[in-house]
């Protein structure tokens, strides 16, 4: 599932096509993705100009003129498109595909310095999804969101503020939403792993008695900040099915140190560790016994 560096980078080759553009005309070809379309969704959209193209967490989030936010979700193999030429008609083009088996939206844009835009949306397995959120309304995908990992708000202090009572492993507190939005399972292993610390390890060890971050987990901060920059200067991760705005693959994974390397020696200069990969929660961690042992 893309995680912060991904939707940010498809955020980034949207924004220039679509902010300030006009949606002139915008198609569904199903009911529903993940959930149901929003009633009447494509109507809403049509006429709207898109003032602002932004993220919050894993979800890309376009401003419109009439006041609604367009929320979309990725998913598993969700994938955005943009052409500046005519597109063909969904049934023999597809974003992700180009056979246009997996195009469940598209919309046709007039951007003032680009002309006419046209976006599509493929998604194979269809986990991705879209809604509507009218100015001022509650919203369940984002009101329970904690802050940002890149943003001021989330420094040691906060964190220890957070896990100072916590006997959650650290992993499984990183990848609570409520506690900081937008990390997910790629980058937290790699971040765990650059400050040396164990994925097993409690949530509330790196927090002393006084409620005071350790040093550790000042270490661990700068460790995500460090691994969220570089994944979003190589254009994000590309494991299977992830593609930016104009169709190309990231290339972080090539920069992985233990995700999805088990059984693999440490990169580390003068360690001797193998990656380990233990199951946490559902879901796969992996890390080096030797530098992160403790």
């Amino acid at each position: 599932m893309p995680e912060l560096p991904e939707v940010e980078t498809v955020r980034r080759g949207l924004a220039p096509f679509l902010s300030g553009a006009r949606i002139e005309a915008a198609h569904t070809y199903r009911a529903d993705l993940r959930f149901a379309f929003p009633e009447h969704f494509a109507q809403r959209l049509s006429g709207q100009t898109i003032t602002h193209v932004g993220r919050r967490a894993k979800y890309l989030l376009v401003s419109l003129s009439g006041g609604d936010m367009w929320l979309s979700h990725l998913g598993m193999t969700g994938a955005f498109n943009v052409n500046t030429r005519p597109l063909a008609e969904p049934s023999r083009l597809s974003a992700g595909d180009r056979t246009g088996r997996h195009v469940h939206f598209t919309a046709r844009l007039a951007h003032p310095e680009h002309g006419q835009v046209d976006l599509s949306y493929a998604d194979p397995r269809r986990f991705g999804f879209m809604d509507l959120i009218g100015s001022g309304q509650p919203n369940r995908f984002l009101d329970h969101l904690g802050p940002e990992p890149l943003g001021n708000a989330v420094d040691a202090t906060y964190l220890a503020a957070r896990f100072s009572r916590s006997r959650t492993p650290i992993k499984s507190a990183l990848l609570d939403q409520r506690i900081i939005a937008g990390l997910g399972n790629i980058y937290v292993c790699e971040a765990l792993f650059l400050a040396k610390i164990a994925p097993w390890r409690p949530a509330q060890s790196l927090v002393d008695e006084n409620g005071a971050p350790r040093p550790e987990l000042e270490v661990l901060v700068i460790a995500i900040r460090k691994v969220l920059e570089a994944a979003l200067e190589a254009g994000g991760s590309t494991l299977r099915d992830f593609a930016n705005a104009a169709g190309q693959p990231g290339y972080f994974q090539h920069s992985f140190a233990v995700y999805g390397r088990e059984g693999e020696h440490c990169l580390v200069s003068g360690c001797n560790g193998v990656v380990a990969r233990m199951v946490q929660s559902g879901r796969s961690s992996f890390y080096c016994p030797v530098c992160q042992g403790g």
